[in-house]
């Protein structure tokens, strides 16, 4: 079995509780509260205002700059206000917020089930219509689509890769839209690749998804281009550089990404939007959200359309009884939510709940040296300096020990017998280095 080189943990995957649920459709809700920035880079700008009536699909934000992303009603209803609401952190962002009255939806759009495989349209406008539809990464980084596809001058891509490994403990909504989804994920890889001019398709799945690895090898005998690459159950298996170097044995270089080794790197639902975008003129205002923790009753995989309250999807499986802590995500990449009622964004990969027993974090002790964080790096960097030089505010120091290349997966803190809170020092260190790094970038233009 293939993997990455360095570092990596083995966490339980806890997938038990929701790998068995079929996906299966939300009920509309009787308000969604629609984020104006549910991806990387500017937030798009409001077109519409209170009062004013609009379908399922239709565009609702436009984007702010090339680094953002189209922004598209989820139902047809009336817009009831167009202000700041708190997110799952409880920051307030700018949103539409819109009265449900049906599921009528802009003139176009195919809901049918009917598979399309024959790709008409030239790689350039692939791109324009992943940028119309509002597609973004649906692994969680949410970057627009249309700008990874767009290979910059004196870069060429060589092959696409599809990280169907969804390592995240908990997490089942990648393996579900394979099982459920195969032929529709593999004809949007297929767009994918067209899009970038490669004819060579790699998709990275774990080991521990046997049946997945299966359906697709089946499936995609009829692709001479797409090869299933099984891969060993390691986490972060699923992070843009392991993936790369566990599939190509290339490695990505410090500071660089993954088109510097000719690679570039889309989800399963990515692949999944961008074939309905491209197939079905069909925008990203719904997908599929993993439900689960073993406090649940019915821990589900559900299709829920963009802008409903989390809350709702945690009634519907059987409520808040026992629950220390909600997660926005798996347990490793995921952040704690403030905000239960927050909604459900483009981003939105799943919504665990942690019993009260295991949501308190252990009291931190003193550093005894033992560098098990520095072995379970999968970036090779020194998470017991870096959270130092960060607590320190010594940001020089961080910036020049590459911490920007830190990708916030957790398994620094995971090992750490002291139970230190490295990861967070992490994260703010990163972001204040990342912000320097920008500022020097716009004074030089």
């Amino acid at each position: 079995m293939k993997t990455f080189p360095i570092g990596g943990i083995h966490p339980s995957d806890n997938k038990q509780y929701s790998k068995g649920a079929a996906i299966e459709r939300f009920p509309l809700p009787k308000t969604v509260v629609i984020p104006l920035a549910q991806h990387i880079g500017a937030p798009a700008v409001a077109c519409v205002a209170k009062g004013d009536k609009v379908l399922a699909g239709q565009v609702i934000g436009t984007a702010g700059g090339f680094v953002s992303s189209n922004i598209h009603s989820s139902v047809s209803g009336t817009v009831t206000a167009v202000d700041a609401k708190a997110d799952a952190q409880g920051m307030m962002k700018p949103c539409v917020t819109i009265a449900v009255e049906g599921d009528e939806w802009v003139e176009g759009v195919d809901l049918s089930d009917t598979l399309v495989k024959n790709i008409n349209l030239e790689a350039k406008d692939i791109i324009a219509k992943v940028s119309e539809m509002g597609i973004v990464g649906m692994g969680g980084a949410t970057f627009p689509t249309h700008v990874k596809l767009s290979v910059p001058p004196g870069k060429k891509a060589e092959c696409l890769i599809i990280n169907a490994v969804e390592c995240e403990p908990y997490l089942t909504a990648d393996y579900r839209v394979m099982l459920e989804k195969g032929e529709q994920l593999l004809v949007g890889a297929r767009i994918l690749a067209k899009a970038i001019g490669v004819d060579k398709i790699y998709i990275g799945i774990e080991n521990n998804k046997p049946d997945a690895i299966a359906a697709l090898k089946k499936l995609a005998d009829a692709y001479v281009e797409i090869e299933i690459v099984p891969l060993k159950m390691r986490y972060p298996q699923g992070g843009e550089k392991q993936l790369i170097a566990a599939v190509t044995s290339r490695q990505v270089p410090s500071g660089g990404l993954p088109i510097d080794v000719g690679a570039v790197v889309q989800n399963v639902g990515t692949a999944l939007a961008v074939y309905e975008a491209v197939m079905k003129n069909k925008p990203l205002v719904e997908r599929v959200v993993t439900v689960t923790g073993s406090t649940l009753a019915s821990p589900k995989n559900l299709l829920v359309r963009v802008g409903t309250p989390m809350s709702e999807l945690i009634a519907y499986c059987g409520g808040m009884e026992g629950v220390g802590k909600v997660v926005a995500g798996g347990p490793m990449m995921g952040r704690a939510v403030s905000n239960v009622d927050a909604p459900v964004t483009k981003g939105t990969s799943g919504v665990l709940l942690i019993p009260t027993a295991e949501s308190l974090r252990q009291k931190p002790d003193t550093c005894i040296r033992c560098a098990k964080c520095v072995e379970a790096c999968p970036m090779g960097l020194e998470p017991y300096l870096l959270s130092k030089l960060s607590k320190k505010e010594m940001y020089d120091e961080c910036e020049a020990h590459n911490i920007a290349d830190c990708i916030e997966c957790g398994c620094c803190t995971f090992s750490c017998p002291a139970y230190l809170p490295l990861l967070d020092w992490l994260r703010i260190g990163k972001g204040e280095v990342m912000k320097r790094m920008r500022a020097r970038a716009a004074a030089k233009k």
